[in-house]
């Protein structure tokens, strides 16, 4: 089991020269504006999950999905160089979901400031059902 601060350290390492491949290396046409986000790398350094988010269509997102498969061998070459540690770890990618979860989030929030504005609206036309002021005040003696 490696020490979990050369394990950080190894998983940001991958994430640069994978972003870097990606940029420079990798020449194939169905890539993406694709952004690689993290790197998650197994207590044995033997296998890496990349976290990847792409700008476009879902299309485009398969299409990048495809192009990351089949550049997997001259990606995990190029971390294999730029590591040099005593084995590469496998690599895996991962479509990154917090995109989709923050337009999800988003959404809601805009539902949330719509309910809230007509509520306010109700609120600034209604009426007391009783008193003006229903709180019970003390009352006052009459002095003998």
């Amino acid at each position: 089991m490696a020490d979990p601060t050369r394990a950080r350290k190894i998983a940001d390492r991958i994430r640069v020269i994978v972003a870097s491949t990606v940029e420079k290396r990798v020449k194939d046409p169905r890539l993406g504006f694709v952004t690689i986000t993290d790197v998650r790398v197994t207590g044995d350094l033997q296998h890496a999950s990349v976290f990847y988010t792409v700008y476009g269509t879902p299309d485009e997102l398969a299409g990048t999905a495809a192009a990351l498969e089949s550049a997997k061998g001259l990606i995990r070459k190029e971390v294999g160089r730029g590591l040099h540690i005593r084995l590469t770890p496998t690599l895996e990618f991962i479509a990154d979901a917090v995109p989709a979860a923050a337009a999800e989030l988003d959404e809601l929030l805009a539902r949330a400031a719509a309910q809230d504005a007509e509520v306010a609206a109700l609120a600034r036309e209604a009426k007391p059902a009783g008193e003006a002021d229903p709180y019970r005040k003390p009352r006052e003696e009459p002095e003998d």
